[in-house]
């Protein structure tokens, strides 16, 4: 592991016999779990001559391609733009005040074999991971996550800070509002126009779940069909 003079000299490719430095740098919160998927991902889409990619971490100290957010924040960069890799998603939304305050921009991750079709909004600072599929009339707010393996169909709406684990299934016409939690292997069941599929704000579905009814904001289910979780104490 480098430290101080050396590990900044080495990440920046200072200038050396007039060569230019790099001018972009993108970071990846996160360095644990999700993170080191998402890293590759940034990289086959961002990577080139001019741009370095490392990690955002507060939790470890710097060196090896891991910076804190203050030391991160200090790099010379002209360009400075990060990915938020973090499954909370209360935390998600921290770091993006954070780093919208500090005057980072925003990167969007999209996986080579990610998929999407016709009539698809999406706001900034989503993830979208390998296999993921984004059919037709659909709306997403602002940093969804969605793992490997997992779709939604048409004529959903999704709000902000929302979080799809692998392999979640959401069927058409479901409204999911922000701060929910799909687990992984969840199914979605089929709404209507007239009706659709609700998942309040900030509930939580659990692995495997089958969601056949609307699930109350804050709630946790499980099961299938899907149940709120019960307390056995």
């Amino acid at each position: 592991m480098m430290a101080g003079t050396a590990l900044l000299q080495y990440f920046l490719r200072m200038p050396v016999g007039g060569e230019s430095r790099i001018m972009r740098c993108i970071g990846v919160y996160g360095a644990s779990g999700f993170g080191k998927e998402v890293l590759p991902l940034v990289r086959a889409q961002y990577g080139d001559d001019q741009t370095n990619i490392t990690f955002i971490d507060d939790g470890m100290a710097d060196g090896d391609h891991i910076f804190s957010f203050d030391s991160f924040a200090a790099l010379p960069y002209d360009e400075k733009l990060v990915t938020i890799a973090i499954a909370d998603s209360k935390v998600r939304e921290k770091i993006a005040l954070r780093c919208a305050d500090a005057g980072f921009g925003v990167a969007d991750v999209k996986a080579p074999n990610f998929v999407m079709l016709d009539d698809v909004e999406i706001g900034e600072g989503s993830i979208l991971a390998s296999f993921a599929h984004l059919t037709s009339k659909i709306r997403i707010g602002r940093y969804f996550h969605a793992n490997f393996y997992s779709y939604v169909a048409h004529d959903c709406v999704i709000g902000d800070f929302v979080t799809f684990a692998p392999s979640v299934r959401c069927n058409g016409n479901v409204h999911i509002e922000d701060h929910a939690y799909i687990g992984a292997g969840a199914i979605l069941r089929q709404g209507t126009p007239q009706k659709p599929l609700r998942i309040g704000r900030g509930a939580f579905i659990g692995m495997g779940a089958v969601v056949t009814k609307d699930v109350a904001a804050g709630d946790t289910v499980i099961g299938n069909p899907a149940r709120p979780m019960v307390s056995r104490r």
